[in-house]
């Protein structure tokens, strides 16, 4: 299953998020081990040499530890996954507020924007 790439940044860079979301959303746990670099290249379709950056700069970063015979795991630095999760929501939040801001919403506008939108998509799934 190969992903969609933006081809304004290098897919290292986007093997990286892809792989690190997945970790901060628990979907990946601490302790886990990780898929072969040959695996996660047939995954998003990439060269193994890319999943090899990606996978060696998230153990630069701390998320990942290798351990020579067994391979790689996710970080059990429960602290370091919720600072790493924290800091992506903030370049989301960041994102998202200067594109309301481009549409000429302001504080106050584009918090009632979100609520309204999380009220009724809360309301669309059921919940109350």
């Amino acid at each position: 299953m190969a992903i969609d790439f933006d081809s304004n940044l290098p897919i290292y860079i986007q093997v990286m998020d892809y792989i690190k979301k997945e970790i901060v959303s628990g979907r990946l746990k601490p302790g886990d081990r990780v898929d072969s670099v040959r695996d996660l290249a047939l995954h998003f379709g990439v060269n193994p040499n890319t999943v090899q950056r990606s996978l060696s700069e998230l153990e630069r970063e701390g998320l990942l530890k290798s351990e020579r015979t067994a391979g790689r795991f996710i970080s059990e630095n429960e602290e370091l996954i919720g600072l790493v999760r924290e800091q992506m929501a903030t370049t989301c939040i960041s994102r998202y507020v200067k594109e309301m801001e481009n549409l000429g919403f302001e504080g106050e506008e584009i918090l009632a924007q979100t609520a309204y939108y999380v009220k009724e998509r809360n309301n669309d799934n059921g919940e109350h």
